[in-house]
C-alpha cells in the first residue's frame, strides 16, 4: 500500500502535465492561426510631388529685356555660323541622298573645330565630288591632307571610312533616319544625331546645345530656382 501512494501520485502528476502541455499547444495554434502572415513583398513607396507655394511663381530676374536683348543681338544672322555652320557646307542643288550624306561629314567634321575650319574642309572635299562613292574610292592620306587641320583629324579620317562603308552595305548609301540608328556610326554623337536629323531629314528629334551655353545660363541666372531645389533636399 505504501508504495501505491508515490505510483498513483506519479500518475496524477503526469496526467496534469499531459493537460498542461496540451493547453500549450493549442495557445500557440491559436495564437498562430490568429497572428497576421507576414507578406515578402517590399513595402509599395507612394510617389507625390509638392505642391507650388503660394503667390508668384519664380522667374529669372529680368529674362523678358534679356531675351528682347539677345534677339536683337541675332537680328542681323551674321555669326561664322550662319555663314559656315553645318546648314551652309553641304550642296543644297545634289541629289537628296548626297545632301544627306555631305551634312552627316560636315558634323563629324565639325565637332571640336571652328566653323570657318569645317567649312574649308567640306569645300575642298566638294570640289572633288564628295558622295559615298568617292570617299570609299579615296585613300586615307589624300582624305586626311584634305580634311586636316580640322580638330582630331586622324580619328575622323577612320570614322569617315567606316561610317561611309556602313552607309554603303546597310543603307544604300543614304543615312538613317533615326537617333536610335544614326548614334550607332562611328564618331556619330548625339548631338550630331540630333542635328541630322534636323538638316537632313526635316525633322525635330532634339535640340543639339552649344558646349558654352552653360557659362551663357549661369550668366543670365537660369539655374538658380535648380540650385535652390536641390539644397533644399
Amino acid at each position: 500500500m505504501c508504495a501505491a501512494g508515490p505510483a498513483a501520485g506519479g500518475g496524477r502528476a503526469a496526467r496534469r502535465l499531459g493537460r498542461a502541455g496540451a493547453g500549450v499547444a493549442a495557445s500557440r495554434a491559436l495564437s498562430s492561426a490568429s497572428a497576421p502572415k507576414r507578406s515578402r513583398r517590399g513595402k509599395s513607396v507612394a510617389i507625390a510631388y509638392e505642391p507650388e507655394p503660394p503667390g508668384p511663381k519664380w522667374e529669372p530676374e529680368n529674362w523678358r529685356q534679356q531675351l528682347e536683348r539677345i534677339r536683337e543681338m541675332r537680328r542681323a544672322r551674321d555669326a561664322p555660323v550662319d555663314e559656315m555652320g553645318v546648314e551652309r557646307c553641304y550642296d543644297s542643288s545634289a541629289p537628296p541622298q548626297v545632301m544627306r550624306y555631305q551634312v552627316l561629314l560636315s558634323l563629324m567634321l565639325s565637332s571640336q573645330t571652328k566653323d570657318q575650319v569645317t567649312s574649308a574642309a567640306m569645300l575642298r572635299l566638294r570640289q572633288r565630288g564628295l558622295t559615298v562613292d568617292s570617299i570609299l574610292q579615296m585613300d586615307d592620306v589624300t582624305l586626311g591632307q584634305i580634311i586636316y587641320p580640322v580638330g582630331f583629324w586622324r580619328n575622323k579620317v577612320k570614322y569617315i571610312k567606316q561610317t561611309t562603308a556602313i552607309l554603303k552595305q546597310k543603307y544604300g548609301g543614304d543615312i538613317p533616319s533615326t537617333v536610335e540608328e544614326l548614334v550607332k556610326l562611328p564618331g556619330v554623337g548625339p548631338k550630331m544625331a540630333h542635328l541630322a536629323m534636323n538638316i537632313a531629314w526635316n525633322s525635330v528629334s532634339g535640340i543639339g546645345c552649344w558646349q558654352a551655353f552653360k557659362r551663357a545660363e549661369a550668366g543670365l541666372s537660369l539655374q538658380r530656382r535648380l540650385v535652390e531645389i536641390s539644397d533644399s533636399q
